[in-house]
């Protein structure tokens, strides 16, 4: 087609729409197709440590109830996670992520499903509560363990490389069960510090100690692993929280 083509037709003079140029806008995050999105939620606050009374034990493990604030921030995340399509929920066998997981699993009409390998890291010595008072008395150890990011320098404590494959190899395997969807963890603040830490490469206590009652999201495709989010806590305060998307 020559000039005369494209101008054929047209009157002198009438003015000429210039073509729309190409843009580039920036979108919205959506996770790659077949991946994962998991929302790992840290159980609420649990019941304070008594040096007469040392909490029960389950395999050796730790197993204080909620408080009456854990209790309450149980069940803001039943709130906040209320209208949230999700998949399945996971909990570990300390009660203190059953009873977190209680109102949203009864809003939903999901039963939890216990995933023994999310339990919080092995404290050796120190389980019944005398973690807590040796952080607070700002034992040697404790500031060893702090300073060299390992929980292993307790006595009898898992070790650290034991503790992180375990915790890998659970995702792993909930990931691939639920790809392409989302399902709801409730987990242990030791749990969660130890997924980031392996998703963004970071020192091993990066991320440790999330709120109790808070949301972190990462998302998983095979072994690799996106954090999406990290200590959301909005819906902990009295306002409104704005809705998870």
């Amino acid at each position: 087609m020559d000039d005369r083509d494209e101008t054929a037709g047209r009157r002198d003079g009438e003015a000429v729409e210039p073509e729309e140029p190409v843009v580039y806008r920036q979108t919205r995050y959506k996770a790659p197709d077949g991946a994962a999105e998991l929302l790992l939620i840290r159980h609420g606050a649990s019941e304070p440590a008594r040096p007469d009374r040392p909490f029960p034990l389950v395999n050796g493990h730790s197993d204080p109830g909620l408080a009456p604030e854990g209790r309450e921030q149980a069940e803001r995340v039943g709130e906040r996670l209320a209208e949230v399509k999700l998949d399945a929920i996971y909990v570990t066998p300390l009660r203190r992520t059953s009873q977190t997981a209680a109102p949203l699993a009864r809003r939903l009409g999901l039963e939890p499903r216990v995933e023994h390998d999310l339990r919080e890291v092995h404290l050796g010595e120190w389980e019944g509560g005398l973690f807590r008072k040796r952080v607070a008395d700002g034992d040697p150890v404790a500031q060893r363990l702090f300073a060299e990011e390992r929980w292993d320098v307790i006595p009898g404590a898992e070790a650290s490389e034991a503790f992180a494959g375990r915790v890998e190899a659970s995702l792993t395997r909930l990931a691939a069960a639920h790809a392409g969807a989302r399902i709801a963890v409730f987990t242990h603040g030791g749990v969660i510090a130890q997924a980031l830490a392996a998703a963004t490469g970071s020192r091993p206590f990066a991320f440790l100690a999330p709120d109790n009652g808070s949301i972190s999201c990462l998302v998983r495709l095979g072994d690799v692993a996106s954090v999406r989010g990290f200590n959301d806590v909005s819906h902990l305060d009295w306002s409104v929280a704005a809705p998870l998307t």
